[in-house]
């Protein structure tokens, strides 16, 4: 009887708790010309069970409760058998409480992604050791992931897996694949991982949680409140502009809610409206025509 519900146990709760993630990874060559096609679903293949069935925390997530992604390679070039030359586009979102609706975390494209990859050989990755740049960056964007979902669910929740992404950027400081250094761009991992580790920019990661714990996640039952605190959450945004204009991670924020944010003040007085396109074409005006639409009827 015991052993039974043992048994019953460990099914019953490995039914219930997962992995952190539900990614899907898909990669396309048809820029490169060539017949051996299998190496690229082989790759893919590989990215899909070391992203989906690693252990990325110490926590336990529930099915429902892991973070939905998607990581696009574009192979540009091959180089050589195992070199390629690609480009790497990131979304992430995270669920909305109470709702079907997902909201967009990340959406971001790399195209500084040169990496080696060996055919049927298994992808490494060791915590503080730079293994090979296809797994660094892939690990890299998983946790900056991880950060940005945890922020949006407890204020500077995410510190532990910034810190993690940083590390992976120090051990990739001597490598000669580009995108980790400060000096190469001020648009790069480096600084996408050093905006949410300076303090000078913690206004960001206020605006996460404001925006998404006590905004997004109260507006399926209290619709006007949760709206009111998203107005609110903007001005961190604007903060962080006036006193960084360009600042990169601000621009992948802008990137991945501008959409999110007309739609979700659509549905506004008159006076939330016209607060909201003020602050967002300051900060972000290069999308003006965009928040214009706030004002048209739905």
């Amino acid at each position: 009887m015991r052993i039974f519900a043992l048994i019953f146990f460990v099914v019953f709760t490995s039914n219930l708790y997962s992995q952190e993630f539900l990614c899907s990874v898909d990669v396309t060559s048809t820029q490169v010309q060539g017949s051996d096609r299998q190496v690229y679903d082989d790759m893919k293949n590989a990215l899909m069970e070391f992203i989906n069935n690693r252990k990325w925390t110490s926590y336990d997530f529930k099915v429902e409760e892991r973070i939905e992604c998607t990581m696009v390679i574009t192979i540009i070039e091959r180089v050589s058998t195992d070199l390629f030359k690609a480009r790497l586009n990131i979304v992430a979102s995270r669920p909305i409480f109470m709702s079907s609706y997902n909201s967009p975390l990340l959406n971001y494209v790399d195209n500084k992604f040169d990496f080696e990859y060996v055919q049927f050989q298994a992808l490494e990755y060791q915590e503080n050791n730079f293994s090979t740049n296809l797994t660094s960056v892939v690990a890299y964007y998983l946790y900056m992931i991880l950060g940005l979902d945890f922020d949006s669910y407890s204020l500077y929740g995410g510190t532990p897996f910034y810190e993690k992404a940083e590390a992976i950027v120090n051990t990739a400081q001597n490598e000669a694949f580009a995108g980790w250094k400060a000096f190469e761009s001020n648009k790069n991992r480096y600084w996408f991982v050093e905006n949410y580790t300076n303090n000078s920019y913690a206004d960001l990661r206020k605006f996460l949680y404001d925006y998404h714990r006590l905004g997004l996640d109260l507006m399926s039952d209290k619709t006007e409140q949760g709206r009111q605190k998203i107005l609110s959450s903007l001005s961190l945004l604007k903060n962080i502009h006036d006193d960084k204009p360009g600042l990169f991670a601000l621009k992948l924020i802008l990137d991945a809610k501008n959409d999110e944010i007309v739609n979700i003040f659509k549905g506004a007085n008159p006076k939330e409206k016209t607060d909201a396109i003020n602050i967002m074409k300051d900060i972000d005006p290069a999308n003006t025509s965009k928040y214009s639409k706030i004002n048209e009827r739905n």
